[in-house]
């Protein structure tokens, strides 16, 4: 989350600097390394802890906690820690699942009967509490405003964030057949803890979850850097470029809202560490807490992936080991935590930059080395399945994450499968290419993974799918493709002929310009640019929020196909006049099935506060 003057200056690439102060029993070959990270990545301050052997703990803190006044980052300061909130907010259901106050396989209506889905598979398929746990529920992630608004206050009641259901809960894929990210999921369960503790969930999660843990510096409540209630210990956030980003408020708080030290986030990953009792009484379930991070009723799951998420915690296979973690990044901060069961050993960190550039990591791979983490044991290659060349082809994400963008992942996120001989290449726009080897039946292992990481399978349509267990895909025809790659690039052609051809006449008979048949679509392109000024004066925080900024966005994408379509008109009316009538037509109807296009997928006009 940042403002786009901080993007502006992250393109400037302006250095932050930074101070490094002692780091407590950490190790100074660590300490030196991730101070020269942080220098080379323009990071502004981190706190980390590691779980080693025997429980043992050690902690570390470098760099700034706040740019402006150069208050040191120690390993006393607080900080945010974004969606890394999940995996405690899962941790307080699993405890109300534990003492028989939530099932976690019923009915998310048995919890909130006035809240109501968009569900196809209905008659089959209810969404379930569990469903909402493991990202299965086939809610989409959120809406902008959801995340990116001004209005929202940190007592708003939950409920605010769904004001009309029959829009914010359509279910997309059939529940608990796969993974789909959705921070109105667990906005959802933030609402079902309410509805059976009688209560805030910030209250019940800070005395039911963070107490027992002896989280003591630790709070689901919102904490801010200024303003009345002011936390002095709490870290400023940062973006690229050096520059401060106070915390907001968000409607999908649950999904987010945490604040801890590097102390007790330690607290934190003992306890998943261990089986689940705290003071000689169990205090979640220990099949529950050993199904965390292991998922099992997925398709990809069902077909032998191992790799996935569940209750709060996913699998990551990276850096040649295999760990249970979750991340989260929010308002300046970058955080991540993994627990290793088989070692008994864990590492946390937080930076207060939220960077677009920075490599992050560079972080886990030190702090993994530190450990000294066994590396995972990579499953022996098989023969391809018989049958793999029907799965060859090419494919788009099914869902994506955030449907308002469904368009943009279709024609820019596509990836190809094909053979390489026993293996398969996977490519794609947006990543490098990567090989994927047989390891059993259907299942493959990435070139940059150390254990099975891909799995192909038939849906229950019939359709070809294949999935990391974190993303899922569906084989589509390649002409289905190129007609979107070759409706935008004939949009965009359209565009450029008209800008120039417009510049041209404005430069060369300015008097005329407006008399010309290009002169409508030439001031509706222009007219795109109106609203950049005022997006680069407002919070990065009102980017879904019904502003000057977006209202002008709306307007001026709407006027786009009025002024093809005026052009259109005009360059037919005058073709006898100037063979180059023909040239602006054809480029304003180029510009105008793109338009049609994006009006169908929704897009067109951009309404950023829907």
């Amino acid at each position: 989350m940042r403002s786009i003057q901080s993007g502006i200056l992250a393109l400037l690439a302006v250095p932050v600097l930074f101070s490094a102060f002692p780091c407590h029993a950490a190790g100074s070959h660590l300490q030196k390394s991730l101070e020269v990270l942080l220098a080379e990545e323009g990071l502004t301050g981190a706190a980390w802890v590691l779980i080693g052997e025997g429980g043992s703990k050690s902690f570390g803190a470098l760099g700034m906690r706040d740019s402006l006044n150069h208050s040191e980052f120690t390993t006393d300061t607080r900080f945010h820690v974004g969606s890394l909130t999940k995996s405690v907010l899962a941790t307080g259901v699993l405890k109300l699942a534990t003492d028989g106050i939530v099932e976690l396989d019923a009915p998310v209506s048995r919890y909130l009967p006035n809240l109501h889905f968009e569900n196809p598979w209905a008659d089959t398929a209810v969404v379930t509490v569990r469903h909402l746990l493991d990202h299965t529920s086939g809610l989409n992630d959120a809406h902008l405003w959801q995340l990116f608004s001004q209005r929202p206050d940190p007592k708003l009641p939950l409920i605010a964030a769904f004001p009309e259901p029959k829009v914010q809960l359509r279910v997309r894929s059939r529940p608990g057949s796969q993974f789909s990210y959705s921070n109105m999921g667990y906005t959802l369960l933030g609402m079902i803890v309410e509805a059976v503790v009688d209560d805030t969930y910030e209250s019940y999660l800070d005395a039911n979850v963070l107490a027992p843990l002896e989280m003591r510096n630790s709070t689901s409540m919102f904490t801010e850097q200024q303003g009345k209630d002011a936390d002095p210990t709490l870290a400023w956030g940062h973006v690229d470029g050096g520059s401060r980003y106070a915390a907001r408020p968000i409607f999908l708080r649950p999904a987010g809202q945490f604040t801890t030290t590097a102390a007790d986030l330690a607290r934190f990953a003992k306890f998943l560490l261990s089986d689940g009792v705290v003071d000689g009484d169990q205090f979640i379930d220990e099949a529950l807490m050993n199904a965390r991070g292991q998922p099992s009723g997925t398709d990809a799951a069902l077909n032998g992936l191992i790799a996935g998420y569940a209750l709060g915690l996913g699998r990551r296979d990276r850096h040649g080991v295999v760990g249970f973690c979750h991340s989260g990044n929010i308002a300046g901060f970058v955080a991540r935590l993994c627990i290793f069961p088989d070692e008994n050993k864990a590492y946390a960190y937080s930076i207060n930059t939220d960077s677009e550039t920075a490599d992050y990591e560079r972080v886990d791979s030190l702090l993994i080395a530190a450990l000294g983490i066994a590396e995972a044991t990579v499953p022996p290659g098989t023969e391809p399945a018989p049958d793999i060349a029907a799965w060859h082809g090419r494919y788009i994400l099914s869902p994506n994450r955030f449907q308002a963008f469904e368009y943009l992942d279709k024609v820019f996120g596509a990836v190809s499968i094909f053979a390489d001989g026993s293996l398969l290449s996977m490519e794609s726009l947006q990543s490098d290419p990567r090989k994927l080897r047989p390891v059993g039946s259907r299942n493959y292992s990435a070139s940059d993974r150390a254990t099975s990481s891909h799995v192909f399978y038939r849906g229950e349509d019939g359709r070809y799918l294949f999935s990391d267990g974190f993303k899922t895909y569906e084989k589509v025809s390649s002409s289905y493709l190129f007609a979107h790659w070759a409706s935008i690039s004939l949009g965009i052609a359209g565009l450029v002929w008209i800008l120039l051809a417009g510049a041209i006449s404005a430069i060369r008979e300015p008097r005329k310009m407006m008399q010309r048949s290009q002169a409508p679509a030439f001031a509706a392109t222009m007219l795109l640019l109106a609203p950049i000024p005022f997006f680069m004066t407002q919070s990065f925080m009102a980017l879904g929020d019904f502003t000057t900024a977006s209202v002008l966005l709306a307007i001026v994408t709407l006027l786009l196909p009025i002024g093809m379509l005026w052009t259109l008109v005009r360059a037919r009316n005058a073709l006898r006049q100037s063979p180059m009538n023909l040239l602006h037509g054809l480029a304003a109807l180029f510009v105008l099935q793109w338009c049609a296009v994006l009006f169908s997928a929704g897009m067109l006009p951009l309404r950023l506060w829907i």
